[in-house]
């Protein structure tokens, strides 16, 4: 062998990580769980297209999620760590995107 052969990098943090952002994403569905139950209240004040789609737009939301840690661990299987690490947070940013563009509405539009 030859002495400039590199040593393998240890990926322990990456699966660290992808464990830990996946445990977010399945705590994101458990508020999903909640929030799926209450969206059919959108069909309280009629059966419209806009209720149609809040409802379907909610009840799709585990698909993404989904896809994201799939997406993750194949990426890491290909020893694509940094798509691997991305793909992993995205499987739990939607509900953080969410609460944040809740609180710059707030703060543009106090009631």
């Amino acid at each position: 062998m030859s002495e400039n052969a590199e040593k393998p990098k240890s990926r322990k943090a990456l699966v660290i990580w992808l464990i830990l952002s996946q445990l977010l994403a399945v705590a994101s569905l458990l508020i999903w769980a909640l929030v799926a139950g209450l969206s059919v209240m959108a069909f309280d004040s009629g059966v419209t297209n806009e209720a149609w789609a809040i409802v379907i737009a909610v009840w799709s939301y585990p698909v993404f999620p989904l896809l994201m840690v799939i997406a993750a661990w194949i990426s890491f299987a290909r020893r694509k760590n940094i798509l691997s690490a991305v793909f992993s947070g995205l499987s739990f940013a939607p509900p953080i995107l969410l609460y944040l563009f809740l609180w710059i509405t707030s703060l543009t539009f106090p009631l």
